[in-house]
């Protein structure tokens, strides 16, 4: 029975919806992880090791359906850990052929931890299977029914020649370890994955659907508003190369389209920031194009949209309600063990602050509570008697 353009949304945000349940600020990258699998593209994950970037590749895998293939690539990883094993019996009549069953020529979703520790080899054969689809070695020659790679690296490479390999993930995004006042909510969210019961999963047919709608939109009403924040960008001295440029907008018309629009408005232009190759270079776009980007909406991307439009500004609105709550919440002096634990959170919001915002990029209600902070941890002094 075919799948209808509304269910096809609906199931996958149903879907998504579970895979981020208890993954604490890592929901823009269970949402990126279907967004690129719509539009046909991969997503390259920043970060260090430790936060669960395995962890929720695997779960949004589960959530979209398919076969999934997942390996940790080394300096001496052999392409055949990834493709699989020279068939043997071939092997004696003269014919290299490879046993693919299992392995990553056969997945529709993979994730490669540290990519680029791959051999040339391995990242030779890489290319073809990311850029056409299709698995060559030996005498080997297969369609991959792959939908999406998600490669996954502590840091982006220096060496250029790896910079062809890193340009064929078009998605990007940096993630951190989890901030201190949300540390109760990382240990809960933890835990709650260790008896979690059956998720949602959305039918590859859905996929289908959506990806299909995305390829019909019609991008001539936001093409416009996408070229002007392409000029933006090279003024501030971000440059896309045109292949980029050109295939953000297979993002664009995949985030309408699982947004439940066949027709993608400017609420869709904010994929743009993730196509930004660096941590930095995308914090810049968010500012340059903050205007544009205001009327960013996405109720199946939701996090992903507001990290892509606000990031910073949301990020310090949520340091800003967390340390508010945290100051009403002070327990009373003679509570000696209470008031050391609460100091403690009060620290990491001041730590989140310092490490998250230079003193002159602190908003108006950033500046008022880290005075209200530091008066906090400020000790009283001590009375002496005459």
């Amino acid at each position: 029975m075919s799948v209808s353009f509304e269910a096809a949304a609906s199931a996958v945000r149903d879907a998504l919806t579970d895979a981020g349940r208890g993954l604490v600020e890592r929901e823009a990258m269970v949402e990126l992880v279907a967004l690129s699998a719509v539009a046909g593209e991969h997503l390259l994950v920043v970060g260090p090791p430790g936060t669960a970037k395995s962890e929720a590749v695997r779960r949004t895998a589960r959530g979209l359906g398919g076969s999934y293939f997942e390996y940790l690539l080394g300096r001496f990883t052999e392409p055949s850990e990834l493709f699989g094993p020279v068939d043997l019996r071939k092997l004696r009549e003269g014919l290299v052929e490879t046993e693919t069953s299992g392995m990553l020529p056969e997945a529709e979703v993979a994730f490669l931890d540290e990519v680029f520790l791959g051999s040339t080899a391995i990242l030779n054969t890489l290319l073809g299977i990311l850029n056409e689809r299709t698995f060559r070695r030996g005498h080997t020659r297969m369609r991959c029914p792959l939908r999406v790679c998600v490669g996954a690296s502590n840091a982006l490479p220096e060496d250029e020649s790896l910079a062809a390999f890193a340009d064929r993930f078009l998605a990007r995004i940096f993630v951190e370890p989890v901030a201190d006042p949300r540390l109760e909510e990382l240990l809960a969210g933890g835990a709650s994955l260790w008896g979690e019961g059956e998720a949602r999963v959305a039918s590859l047919e859905s996929l289908d659907v959506l990806s299909q709608a995305a390829r019909e939109a019609d991008l001539s009403p936001v093409r416009p508003h996408l070229a002007h924040a392409l000029r933006t960008l090279r003024a501030a001295g971000i440059a896309l190369s045109d292949r980029r440029a050109v295939k953000v907008q297979k993002l664009i018309a995949s985030a309408a389209a699982l947004a439940g629009r066949r027709v993608p408005t400017t609420s869709d232009l904010w994929p743009l920031v993730y196509a930004v190759p660096t941590k930095e270079a995308q914090a810049l776009a968010r500012d340059v194009l903050r205007d544009l980007l205001a009327a960013s909406e996405n109720p199946a991307l939701a996090a992903a949209a507001l990290e892509a439009s606000a990031g910073p500004r949301a990020r310090a609105q949520r340091i800003a309600t967390a340390g508010q709550m945290l100051l009403a919440e002070r327990p009373a002096d003679g509570d000696a063990e209470a008031l050391a634990a609460w100091r403690l959170k009060l620290e990491g919001v001041a730590r989140e602050m310092d490490a998250g915002f230079a003193p002159e990029a602190l908003t108006e209600e950033l500046k008022a509570l880290r005075t209200l902070v530091s008066a906090a941890l400020t000790p009283e002094p001590s009375v002496v008697a005459a």
